[in-house]
């Protein structure tokens, strides 16, 4: 039987347009947002269950947003969950982007810290919100 261990939360902004925090260096992750889950109790088959949500305003001009996960908290610690979306000319809105990842037996530590990371292919993107992250971890 699943035995559920610990849920947090990395709320960084609750609102569409309630931050503007521009990406300055092209290429180069920056923390939008971090947990550290508990493993008290831990059986078996450790297994973490993370989601998110990003949302930025793009330049005109074709744009690739990065995500990327790690367990740890510096970009170079072990990469759990990487996606790029690629944005054409004409989006002009806010764009929401959301994931969702898995990170299956990580190491049974009494606490397992998780960052996640937003970076982008081109000046101009603006992170503007809602941004959140979060995660939960169960074991056997």
């Amino acid at each position: 039987m699943t035995t559920f261990l610990d849920a947090r939360t990395s709320q960084n902004a609750s609102f569409a347009n309630s931050i503007a925090v521009p990406i300055f260096v092209l290429n180069t992750p920056q923390l939008f947002g971090q947990i550290g889950l508990q493993t008290a109790g831990a059986g078996a088959n450790l297994r973490v269950q993370l989601k998110g949500t990003v949302s930025v305003q793009l330049p005109l001009a074709l744009a690739g947003i990065t995500i990327t996960i790690v367990r740890g908290t510096a970009p170079t610690d072990p990469l759990i969950y990487s996606a790029t979306s690629t944005f054409n000319l004409s989006v002009l809105a806010p764009q929401v982007i959301t994931f969702s990842a898995d990170d299956f037996n990580p190491p049974a530590l009494p606490q397992l810290t998780y960052t996640a990371f937003i970076s982008s292919n081109i000046l101009g993107t603006v992170r503007v919100g809602p941004e959140n992250f979060d995660g939960l971890v169960v074991s056997d």
